[in-house]
């Protein structure tokens, strides 16, 4: 029995009793003999005076079987809707409540429990110049020399893919708006191509998050097969030295003594790319003191990203966890919770950066920035509509799908999550708002 009914039951009791007795004793003593009443009218007067004695008696009576028979007392006047495991059009039929069953990863590095938003959350814009790091600082020589080999075909094996050819900087916003990455004899990847605008800030690169810089991430497609398949970092460097006008180039950034190497290469297309950012948004005005820059469903929709739990992985000035403005854990476990989209869309037939034999993903967290105009979408690009996306990761991410037991095995805790699914106002919404993030010249260049 609960701590405070037995304290207040003691002390009713002793009330009581105390009430009874002083009555019983003014009957019998005071009012009984100067009203001349006999014995069976004195106890009639008693009873009458003692109405008040017998509520609160009752009261009591009641509050104690409440708390401690609930399922007899309470139980039978509520109705019980047990919600179904998949969204249907029928009513569920009656009994016991029904869950998903969700668990939790147990490792820190990759764990999302289920986010609640702060209360209070600082809109950031994103700043005009991305930060450079000291052995590769960004010089206007080395970002032109980039920006020709982002666009030279001759640096891949059969000499028809170029960085470009996977994101088309303007008519596809930074991406290809296919589901998987095209590559030298015609390969198709499994991965979709993120999108290169604002590549600079995000401290993780590539779906899976292994590579800690755009230096790194410049080697990964010259020398993969499926990509530009050069077969060494030697036959990259042959293909520059062989042109005249590289030599000049790289002599002007590295200096004239600095060889060539596949390092070089690399850090002038990271440093071209380092200039490839978006400031120039609706959200960002806004941000900045333009409080007419977004319409009033890209509002609500803003409102909803925060309250929703989306900025749980999608903060900061570039809407990322994989960001260099912090240093939290960049990738998530993605799917999170069961949900019918996991097999319509094959989330888990690419786990990425998850151990072997896991099932579910462990990916590197994108930004949101340009989202509305990059798509397909997801790591597989297996899903065409961004109202999809939302329903997506408001279910798998976020629980908001309905009844789901949660497990965690961090700290072996078991709790409920109930949460209603997004209606289509608010998936609407949210979807406006992501389209605030969208560059104003990418949006004039995008589809052309």
């Amino acid at each position: 029995m609960n701590a405070d009914i037995l304290n207040l039951m003691v002390f009713g009791l002793a009330a009581l009793t105390v009430a009874v007795t002083g009555l019983l004793t003014m009957v019998q003593l005071e009012l009984g003999p100067l009203s001349r009443l006999g014995g069976h009218r004195r106890w009639l007067l008693a009873a009458a005076l003692g109405s008040g004695v017998l509520a609160f008696a009752l009261k009591l009576l009641i509050i104690v079987a409440v708390a401690n028979f609930p399922q007899f007392v309470i139980d039978p006047f509520i109705e019980k809707v047990a919600l179904p495991l998949q969204p249907t059009a029928t009513t569920p039929p009656p009994g016991p409540p029904r869950y998903r069953w969700m668990a939790l990863p147990e490792s820190s590095a990759v764990a999302n429990s289920p986010p609640r938003a702060p209360l209070r959350y600082s809109w950031q814009a994103l700043p005009a110049q991305a930060p450079a790091p000291a052995h590769n600082p960004t010089t206007a020589a080395k970002a032109a020399l980039g920006e020709r080999l982002f666009f030279d075909a001759d640096l891949s094996r059969d000499g028809t893919v170029s960085c470009a050819s996977c994101h088309d900087l303007y008519a596809k916003a930074g991406a290809d708006a296919r589901p998987g990455a095209s590559g030298i004899d015609g390969q198709v990847g499994t991965r979709n191509a993120p999108t290169v605008w604002n590549a600079a800030f995000q401290s993780r690169l590539f779906w899976d998050g292994r590579a800690a810089s755009l230096e790194q991430q410049a080697v990964g497609p010259l020398l993969n097969p499926l990509e530009m398949g050069m077969p060494s970092a030697a036959a990259v460097e042959a293909r520059v030295r062989g042109k005249p006008d590289y030599v000049a180039a790289f002599a002007l950034s590295f200096g004239a003594s600095a060889p060539i190497t596949l390092a070089r290469i690399a850090e002038a297309i990271a440093a071209y790319e380092r200039t490839l950012i978006t400031p120039d948004t609706p959200y960002d005005r806004f941000v900045r003191g333009d409080l007419a820059a977004l319409a009033p469903a890209q509002l609500r929709g803003m409102a909803l990203f925060q309250s929703t739990g989306c900025i749980h992985c999608h903060f900061g000035p570039n809407f990322s966890a994989a960001s260099v403005f912090d240093d939290r854990v960049p990738l998530r476990a993605f799917p999170v919770g069961a949900t019918p989209y996991v097999q319509r869309y094959d989330l888990v037939g690419d786990t990425g950066a998850a151990p072997a034999g896991n099932d579910r993903g462990v990916w590197r967290v994108p930004s949101l920035r340009n989202v509305a105009l990059t798509g397909p979408w997801l790591h597989n690009g297996a899903v065409s509509e961004l109202a999809e996306v939302v329903r997506i990761m408001a279910g798998a991410q976020l629980g908001r799908s309905g009844r789901h037991l949660v497990w965690s095995g961090r700290d072996r805790s078991l709790s409920t999550l109930e949460q209603a699914a997004l209606s289509e106002q608010e998936v609407s919404d949210i979807v406006a708002f992501l389209q605030a993030l969208s560059s104003d010249r990418l949006t004039r260049t995008a589809g052309r």
